[in-house]
């Protein structure tokens, strides 16, 4: 600080920024030492506390330990404790403190946690640096992001186990007047350990990837002056991990279950045409209307146009336009009858057009986008889109990253719960458990 004052009283000139820092350098250090002062062992410390075996344990001596905390390092001294029956010995104080196997302080984990979630563990340690002069290791922020994120993952087991065992409390609260679920799928890419014997998509390859199943929940209250479904402002909450489709499906209705599904006075599942999505929404969510996003089918018909008219492009875009057209309208059997009926060239076309009549035929009931649009009901999956890039895209699929199972899932669930507004609340709840 005197060194910064000086050159400004011989310079005439005012650096603001190095004032700002400078003194914020000063502030980290008093507040570390009060910091320091506050945590030193209390004068009425007990000199036996409860051992697990059922004995006394004494104290025995005092032990230092270093702490990264939010106001710089300080060392502290905490009382050990010794069993004279089983020889256990254990430091109360570090429980009490929530510093039990780390060195560092709640606030800088939660920062980590943070930082960790949102950009890659080595920007992360930059974003600690620059923003909070909080100094640690881009394998730091890994371990407690990760280690944050695998404590949220387990809470959640818990829940998933009370919903199957149908354990789980009837939330109380306002009738809701729609519902919505919408899952997809995205490749999360791996370390080659984690794809061992796994097929890629492309015969003769390995796989690359494994695939992130996601899942939101979010309600709609009204629709604007046009008519069209308008979702509730901060209603979306997300669920997913690495796992398979009947593991998903428990986890969903759990997140649907918690977001009031029993409440609901309209329920809708909205997804693509993915017969696992719609096996789940079968087993899980009986009763609730079923929807093909609009625009993976309309994706289908451009497609097949494309192989079809593969040298015509009018013919390509009057043939998709039409199909288009009576898909729009809901009539799906006009558009299975066209396909059915269409001359194929070749016998890996005719496949195709089979194929593409099968997916609109096992689908038609789910495709009445007049019936749907009538009840102001959402026809496009556009929120599990962008959910898929938010939650997953934008943080596990940087350049150059490559994920263990365990390691995504910890980062899903923390993202997960970041986005769905529930970090804060959890993190209050583990500190007060601590």
């Amino acid at each position: 600080m005197r060194v910064v004052f000086a050159d400004a009283r011989r310079s005439g000139r005012l650096d603001l920024e190095a004032v700002e820092m400078a003194t914020r350098s000063a502030m980290h250090r008093a507040g570390s030492t009060a910091l320091q002062h506050l945590l030193a062992i209390p004068s009425d410390a007990p000199r036996e506390v409860p051992c697990a075996c059922g004995a006394r344990a004494r104290y025995h001596e005092a032990r230092g330990k270093h702490l990264v905390t939010a106001l710089g390092r300080v060392m502290i001294e905490r009382p050990y404790y010794l069993c004279p029956r089983c020889h256990q010995g254990q430091i109360p104080r570090d429980g009490e403190l929530d510093v039990v196997g780390t060195q560092y302080s709640p606030a800088v984990r939660r920062m980590m946690a943070l930082v960790g979630s949102e950009s890659s563990f080595e920007h992360g340690c930059e974003q600690l640096e620059v923003l909070a002069a909080v100094e640690v290791t881009a394998k730091a922020v890994e371990r407690q992001a990760e280690a944050i994120g695998e404590d949220l993952a387990q809470r959640e087991q818990v829940e998933i186990r009370r919903a199957v065992q149908l354990e789980l409390p009837v939330v109380i609260g306002p009738q809701i007047p729609v519902l919505y679920l919408e899952m997809d799928g995205t490749g999360v890419p791996m370390v080659t350990a984690e794809t061992k014997g796994r097929v890629g998509k492309n015969p003769g390859e390995p796989a690359r990837t494994r695939e992130a199943k996601i899942g939101c929940v979010f309600t709609q209250t009204t629709t604007d002056e046009e008519g069209r479904p308008v979702r509730d402002e901060g209603s979306t909450t997300y669920t997913g991990a690495i796992e398979t489709a009947e593991e998903f499906g428990q986890r969903l209705y759990t997140e649907a279950w918690n977001r009031g599904w029993s409440r609901a006075e309209k329920k809708a599942v909205l997804a693509d045409g993915a017969v696992w999505i719609w096996n789940l929404a079968d087993q899980h969510f009986p009763g609730a209307i079923q929807i093909v996003d609009i625009f993976h089918a309309r994706q289908h018909v451009w497609e097949l146009a494309a192989k079809l008219f593969a040298g015509d492009e009018d013919a390509r875009k009057r043939w998709a336009g039409k199909l288009e057209r009576r898909l729009d309208d809901g009539k799906i059997e006009q558009v299975v009858k066209t396909l059915r009926e269409f001359p194929a060239p070749t016998a890996e076309l005719a496949r195709i057009l089979s194929n593409e009549a099968d997916y609109f035929e096992r689908n038609a009931e789910r495709m009445r986008y007049p019936k749907f649009r009538a009840q102001g009901l959402f026809v496009g999956s556009g929120v599990i889109e962008a959910g898929c890039k938010t939650v997953i895209g934008v943080r596990l699929k940087g350049s150059g990253m490559f994920w263990t199972v365990r390691g995504a899932n910890a980062i899903i669930a923390l993202r997960c719960a970041r986005l769905s507004a529930r970090f804060e609340d959890y993190w209050a709840s583990r500190s007060k458990t601590a």
